[in-house]
């Protein structure tokens, strides 16, 4: 009966440059930061990237601009009142950011896809999670990034309003509350907008499309609700009850900044931007609360829900 030989492993030819090198693998033994480190680093990096930073020159371009064009009406303002020695500033915090809607609508067009658009384009979604990071965690950083941002947009007029106020000399307790007022309105406008765009950013990996859809949604919404709540100004003045003024209040639920226009009008004393001046009063004001923090929940909800697959 045959036995087979083992193989023998041929010595190396005097040619031969084969070497095995020691490169000197080792266990990391430093500190691990874990998961709320790596949240708070992206939301960090996500909000710099709302403005470009840490980015290229071409991306600063477009959210450097619209925040100036944010800030120097405000500036102007400023300027007006503190030459004329005026009573009161010419436009309330509260309407400021209602008046320049169409620029925060654009900013959130161009940096709602930025933000999300491009980790599902090129697949990197998957690498997060691939960390000590979970779906909520990146929902969370992406959403308070983009709401971060836009705080800052819309705040920082104000603040500027508010400094200009007290150079002019005018009343400090009624610019302090007036200041407050606003921060609130546009804090209530960060976070819906952000939920909004980031919904529909989060449907398509084009960056294009994003920015299409979400321009879309905001500009048709108000378009929209604007000509309903005409018409029905316009048929209130021709009727003897003015029964058609109560249909303005309601119409208005339906665009996102009409929603903020009517509860800061409704809560926050004021003055709405609808037609007539008829802003919803108490009562529905409750119902513009409502539908506004609904939609902040539910974009939050349908961002876990869109996440949840993605990596799959």
């Amino acid at each position: 009966m045959a036995v087979e030989q083992p193989t023998r492993t041929p010595a190396p030819q005097p040619g031969d440059q084969t070497r095995i090198h020691n490169i000197g693998y080792r266990s990391y033994d430093g500190p691990r930061l874990g998961r709320s480190y790596a949240t708070r680093s992206l939301y960090s990096q996500s909000l710099r990237g709302a403005y470009g930073l840490g980015r290229s020159v071409k991306s600063k371009v477009l959210p450097m601009l619209l925040f100036v064009v944010m800030c120097v009406p405000a500036a102007i303002m400023v300027a007006v009142a503190v030459a004329t020695k005026a009573k009161d500033l010419p436009v309330d915090y509260t309407r400021y950011a209602i008046i320049m809607q169409a620029v925060i609508s654009l900013y959130v067009a161009s940096q709602a896809p930025q933000s999300v658009s491009r980790d599902l384009r090129f697949k990197t979604v998957p690498l997060y999670f691939s960390r000590p990071i979970e779906t909520a965690d990146y929902v969370r950083a992406k959403f308070a990034a983009l709401a971060s941002a836009l705080f800052i947009l819309t705040a920082a007029p104000l603040l500027v309003l508010y400094v200009g106020a007290l150079l002019a000399k005018l009343d400090f307790a009624d610019q302090t509350k007036g200041f407050a007022q606003g921060l609130v309105s546009v804090a209530l406008l960060s976070l819906l907008f952000a939920g909004i765009g980031l919904v529909i950013a989060s449907v398509t990996p084009r960056r294009g499309f994003g920015i299409a859809a979400v321009i879309a949604v905001m500009t048709i919404s108000y378009g929209a609700v604007s000509t309903l709540q005409a018409i029905a100004h316009a048929q209130s003045l021709g009727d003897d009850d003015g029964g058609s003024s109560g249909a303005i209040a309601w119409i208005g639920l339906f665009s996102p900044v009409s929603l903020i226009d009517g509860l800061q009008s409704a809560f926050l004393g004021a003055t709405s931007t609808f037609p007539g001046g008829n802003g919803p009063g108490t009562g529905e004001g409750v119902v513009y609360a409502v539908a506004v923090l609904g939609l902040i929940a539910a974009a939050y909800g349908l961002l876990l829900r869109r996440y949840k697959k993605v990596g799959l």
